[in-house]
């Protein structure tokens, strides 16, 4: 099954974009809300706490998104045990998730990741990769009125996609095979997108 691999900065409007693709019957597998569902698996949890030396979990339990939020990003070191630890576990579950669509039985899927162009594991999974990008001005604005949180909540959170900060300033990455450039409303947004639907349509 074909993968297209949608990817962009915090703020660049992808999940947008995949949503409208959503709309034309692509399957979209969201890395980000999968992973957090690996939350749920006490034995998961348990593991993860084991390799960072540290509780993440809260009075209930469950694991504590802020908790873990302050102790990955405050220790780089902690932040890669965490990865090396998902990142794998993702995989595995997007590749099961890919091989419940027979073959032709959708034009191809989608993988939504801000991580994609950064992490060497997911390199096998793209067919193709498409970067939504915006400027990072126009991203910092988004993500703050969407989110709810502080200017420097956000720029700290951007600090961690700094290939993707250098591709919205107009660096080019080999490895992008289609760029939507979200600048100019729904309209262009969606426009573009389906010019990506329709090139992936027509390569099968």
């Amino acid at each position: 099954m074909r993968t297209l691999v949608v990817t962009g900065g915090i703020g660049s409007g992808k999940s947008t974009v995949c949503r409208y693709l959503a709309l034309k019957g692509i399957p979209v597998y969201d890395s980000d809300s999968r992973a957090r569902n690996l939350y749920e698996d006490k034995t998961f949890v348990s593991r993860l706490e084991q390799a960072l030396g540290c509780t993440v979990t809260g009075a209930d339990g469950r694991v504590d998104t802020a908790k873990l939020s302050s102790v990955i990003f405050s220790d780089p070191l902690r932040l890669n045990t965490l990865e090396s630890i998902v990142h794998p576990a993702v995989k595995e579950d997007f590749i099961r998730w890919r091989l419940s669509f027979p073959e032709g039985s959708v034009p191809f899927v989608i993988l939504e990741s801000a991580i994609i162009l950064e992490k060497p594991l997911f390199k096998d999974i793209a067919d193709k990769v498409l970067l939504v990008d915006a400027p990072l001005q126009t991203r910092l604005e988004r993500a703050c009125s969407r989110d709810g949180v502080s200017r420097d909540r956000i720029l700290e959170r951007m600090k961690g996609q700094k290939l993707l900060n250098d591709l919205s300033e107009g660096k080019t990455d080999p490895r992008v095979d289609f760029i939507i450039r979200n600048i100019a409303g729904p309209a262009s947004l969606f426009a573009q997108a389906d010019a990506v639907y329709a090139a992936m349509c027509d390569a099968i």
